[in-house]
């Protein structure tokens, strides 16, 4: 029986729910899922240039994890790029840090500190919000 999988740590989500390429003249293929922890290993190894012992403590997963999901998020955006596929952000096996919203107005993900009690947009001050866990 293989072990369960741990939950990796995500600081915040992706600020964005997909990326398309620009002047695809062989129209639309099947898009690629990029899951939010295998973004933040992105974001911690090539954005951070944290090593892989550093990030690796952050998401709270051993060093050969986060290599095995640093190497599948390298794999998927390259396959996107060379293949003109969309990327698409996926939750995954992540646990985020805090608790984190998404306007349906104006699509704005954001955390709601604790000092504030009001829950709504703080760009577009709409009330029509819901967290992102439940989108799982």
């Amino acid at each position: 029986m293989p072990r369960r999988k741990r939950m990796r740590k995500v600081a915040a989500p992706p600020g964005f729910r997909g990326y398309k390429p620009y002047g695809n003249r062989h129209g639309s293929k099947e898009h690629v899922d990029l899951l939010y922890e295998e973004y933040e290993a992105i974001k911690l190894a090539d954005y951070q240039l944290m090593n892989h012992q550093e990030a690796s403590h952050l998401m709270g997963v051993s060093r050969a994890t986060f290599a095995r999901v640093y190497e599948s998020a390298r794999r998927k955006i390259a396959r996107a790029l060379v293949e003109t596929r969309e990327i698409r952000s996926v939750f995954g096996n992540a646990s985020l840090d805090h608790s984190w919203f998404a306007c349906e107005d104006c699509e704005t993900r954001f955390n709601i500190p604790d000092n504030l009690t009001g829950q709504h947009c703080p760009l577009c001050k709409s009330e029509n919000i819901h967290s992102i866990k439940e989108q799982i």
